[in-house]
């Protein structure tokens, strides 16, 4: 019993695995996260100093991508440093407590960027269904307020249950980041109540938002064939282009990561998807938002200009 006790608590740090042990593709490893992490840093800030510098700017809509800019941006600061250190120290580990983390701040993090996504789908179906109510019906502050406050009681309950797992072999995590699927995997404890909880309250906050988009985009679709003119059709689609294409590329890669059994979960198909709503989305959304943007465009121009 002793030596079993002591073998639970021996692992105090983790080792992440990340993409390639071979010393050749570490620099280029290297280079293309770099470049990805400063493009994610350099687009995000933009976005944020031009929606705050321009009064034009200060709506509802604005406001919304301008938190998810800063998520984005957060978001990419929790997980890329420490890949770009871990390549070049090649000192991959990481404490347990640095894991929990992590991982708190990624799943909040994860989940708020999924809120915005939901209540920027709203605002579109609200400004063009009902755009005689909009300033009456939206309130931007108290509803991000509330995806903060979800989002950080849903990643704090995840974390309090990953902290009581022991693990008592293996501390090879075969990710570039903690997440909770390699954890598990890895974990000697009984995982099925945290499995139950993931596909239980952990699809439920993620498939609602979902669902609201679905929902929003269905009402917008019937309400925009309802416009006598093509123009008017062309101009209501051309404010939700952007929006889709974000959703597509997040939702896509979230449900072929997590929405599978910790058995069936695959290392290396995992760590790929996970590059690309990790690394590659927040890198994404500003160029596709300011490419489709003339509002946003605009406001990049003038700050440039200053």
């Amino acid at each position: 019993m002793d030596s079993e006790i002591r073998n639970r608590t021996s692992i105090s740090d983790f080792l992440l695995l990340g993409f390639s042990q071979h010393p050749e593709q570490q620099p280029l490893l290297f280079g293309l996260f770099l470049a990805v992490y400063l493009v994610t840093m350099l687009g995000n800030l933009l976005i944020i100093l031009a929606i705050s510098s321009d009064p034009r700017l200060h709506t509802p809509m604005y406001f919304f991508l301008a938190n998810l800019s800063f998520t984005d941006t957060c978001f990419s600061c929790t997980i890329v440093p420490k890949v770009l250190l871990n390549i070049h120290t090649q000192h991959c580990t990481i404490s347990h407590t640095g894991c929990l983390v992590q991982m708190f701040f990624f799943m909040e993090l994860a989940l708020l960027d999924d809120f915005l996504l939901a209540v920027m789908a709203y605002d579109r179906y609200v400004a063009i269904c009902l755009p005689l109510h909009y300033t009456t019906i939206m309130g931007p502050q108290p509803l991000v307020g509330t995806a903060w406050l979800m989002s950080h009681v849903h990643s704090l309950l995840h974390i309090l249950l990953m902290a009581r797992l022991s693990f008592c072999a293996s501390h090879q995590v075969p990710h570039f980041f903690c997440d909770h699927q390699p954890l598990l995997r890895l974990s000697c404890s009984d995982t099925r109540h945290i499995q139950l909880l993931i596909f239980t309250e952990g699809a439920a906050v993620v498939v609602t938002p979902f669902l609201l988009i679905l929902a929003s985009y269905g009402a917008i679709a019937a309400a925009v064939l309802r416009l006598p003119s093509a123009a008017g059709r062309l101009r209501a689609v051309s404010t939700c282009g952007s929006h889709l294409a974000v959703v597509g590329l997040f939702y896509g890669t979230v449900i072929a990561v997590y929405f599978r059994p910790t058995s069936r979960y695959e290392a290396e198909q995992g760590r790929v998807a996970t590059v690309m709503y990790t690394v590659v989305t927040p890198m994404l959304n500003p160029v596709i938002y300011s490419l489709r943007n003339r509002d946003v465009q605009g406001a990049l121009r003038a700050l440039f200009t200053r």
